[in-house]
């Protein structure tokens, strides 16, 4: 049987997360390293018992999300694998990714966890930008009012009826405005995420890859920038390089999993949003969902 793991990205963080993979081995020194990376207390950011006075102590913000999510993510897959299971295929939705190449074993955990602080950092200070997402629309629509559009990008091409905006914030408005859709969404975000918005950020982050040794994957990884599998970790490094000005073409990466003949659909972290869209872009694939230490067998 063939099996995708697939990983969420930030808008699937909630404060329990955090105590849903405590009882697993390992969780509170885990918290503990990505603590001492970041230089605050991240498990008290996801309990939501930080200080509040501290400017960093939302775990909405991008700078915890990030780590946060990954944090939980990667403790999942930890067992989940120490139990024998195996993919045919990883992919994960934005910083997703970073875990899919966690649990593929190109990256080791503490390399994720600074490229992690580095990235939010970047895509925090990179400020000004604007995302919408907009629901049940049509696609040529969308399209041609983009191409007519300076400053707005499709940032998360997630299904045939849902994508994210982003760039200019007058543009990303105009572009939302004009088009027939079911609904608009307007996100609270700091920045233009996966736009040409974050070009000086991306070059930042992308000299740092250049540092860090990515080996080859044990499970076919999906890129963002390219949704094809690869086990190359050279060119992993190279599609990640793109990642924070490209788009997440995640409607793609369902449509390859399935022409892959995925029969399997495991999404690891906390929510059902990929499994959501996984529902409405493959045929007859069986969904389920890890998110807790009691889904692997561990009492809470």
């Amino acid at each position: 049987m063939k099996i995708a793991w697939t990983f969420p990205g930030q808008g699937s963080q909630k404060p329990e997360m955090a105590d849903a993979v405590l009882p697993l081995s390992g969780s509170k020194e885990r918290f503990a390293l990505a603590s001492e990376i970041l230089g605050r207390d991240l498990l008290r950011i996801c309990k939501g018992t930080a200080n509040s006075n501290d400017e960093l102590s939302d775990l909405n913000d991008t700078r915890n999300t990030q780590p946060a999510l990954f944090v939980v993510e990667s403790l999942l897959i930890d067992d989940f694998k120490r139990q024998g299971r195996k993919a045919s295929f990883v992919a994960g939705h934005s910083l997703g990714e970073f875990v899919a190449l966690y649990a593929a074993e190109v990256i080791d955990l503490k390399t994720a966890l600074v490229l992690l602080k580095n990235r939010s950092e970047l895509m925090a200070s990179a400020g000004g930008g604007a995302m919408t997402a907009v629901i049940g629309f049509d696609r040529t629509e969308l399209e041609d009012l983009i191409s007519n559009t300076d400053g707005v990008v499709i940032a998360n091409d997630n299904s045939s009826d849902q994508v994210v905006l982003s760039g200019a914030p007058d543009a990303v408005g105009l572009v939302a405005g004009k088009l027939k859709c079911k609904r608009t969404v307007p996100l609270k975000v700091s920045g233009a995420f996966h736009s040409p918005f974050m070009s000086k950020a991306a070059d930042t982050f992308s000299l740092q890859l250049d540092d860090v040794i990515f080996n080859d994957a044990i499970f076919p990884v999906l890129s963002n920038a390219d949704p094809t599998p690869s086990i190359d970790g050279k060119l992993l490094r190279k599609r990640l390089q793109c990642q924070m000005i490209s788009g997440v073409r995640w409607r793609e990466t369902m449509k390859n999993l399935e022409n892959l003949g995925i029969e399997t659909l495991l999404e690891i972290g906390p929510g059902k949003v990929l499994s959501g869209l996984a529902k409405r872009s493959i045929k007859g694939v069986n969904l389920n969902q890890l998110s807790s230490a009691s889904d692997l067998g561990h009492s809470n």
